[in-house]
């Protein structure tokens, strides 16, 4: 099962881009075989009523913890699964995958995600503009016209306490990163903005996963930091979901005999 986690600014939508068939990972998902499950992450959606300024970061770790736990108990109780994290939505994988005690986690795949930022945290904090476009999105020929008329009902406002978290994520990480005892899947946009992604700023974040068995890095051309609604999203979602596979196959033959 293969658990989605939005990034800050967007929704569950997200992974159901609806600008072209190719775009939608719970759709490729479910006529691949797999559960997939996109959450609304806490301030989001449904949830906005009960987390109105959202849920630092720890605080989001234990809230989708338990969803995730009550979602399979009631439909995959023997299911392995797979956080599939973007952005700020993979900050709260690792931050799941970090405690121990969540058995069933067998991988983490993270996209436009890293621990040194190339932009300042205080361009969250304002309102939508040029600067800020290029930075969540990159060259606009990177996605179908259609996106960004379709993909609005996938938009939201990120709440207070998400964006007063991502100045504190380098010190955050170098506590949860070396928790990751799972294999990880780290994804870079040749257009990504938000975070440095050169050989040095990876070497760095590698670093920090080190109780990590596996770690695959891939650099995905021809697209910005939204990957799964531009046009490279069906490549992107066809690597996660073969890495799904190796998740499995590690778990299966690391399984106690």
């Amino acid at each position: 099962m293969i658990i989605a986690l939005h990034g800050g600014g967007m929704n569950a939508g997200y992974f159901d881009g609806q600008a072209h068939p190719d775009m939608s990972l719970l759709a490729l998902g479910a006529r691949l075989g797999y559960t997939v499950l996109a959450l609304d992450r806490p301030g989001y959606g449904a949830s906005y009523g009960s987390f109105p300024r959202g849920q630092r970061l720890t605080a989001q770790a234990a809230t989708v913890r338990a969803a995730v736990s009550a979602f399979t108990a009631r439909h995959a109780p023997a299911a392995g699964t797979v956080l599939l994290g973007h952005s700020f939505g993979a900050k709260v994988a690792f931050a799941v995958a970090a405690d121990s005690g969540v058995r069933e986690v067998l991988g983490v795949d993270a996209s436009g995600c890293g621990r040194r930022l190339a932009a300042h945290p205080g361009s969250l904090g304002r309102d939508p503009g040029p600067g800020l476009r290029q930075l969540n999105w990159g060259p606009l020929s990177l996605y179908p016209v259609e996106t960004f008329q379709v993909s609005r009902t996938a938009m939201a406002s990120m709440p207070e306490h998400e964006i007063g978290t991502v100045a504190s994520w380098k010190r955050l990480s170098a506590v949860l990163l070396p928790r990751v005892r799972v294999p990880v899947r780290l994804t870079f946009a040749e257009h990504e903005a938000w975070w440095r992604h050169d050989d040095d700023a990876i070497t760095d974040l590698t670093a920090r996963l080190s109780a990590a068995p596996r770690i695959v890095v891939d650099r995905l051309p021809h697209a910005g930091h939204n990957i799964s609604l531009g046009w490279t999203a069906r490549a992107y979602h066809l690597k996660a979901l073969a890495f799904v596979e190796e998740c499995v196959a590690h778990a299966r033959h690391t399984a106690p005999r």
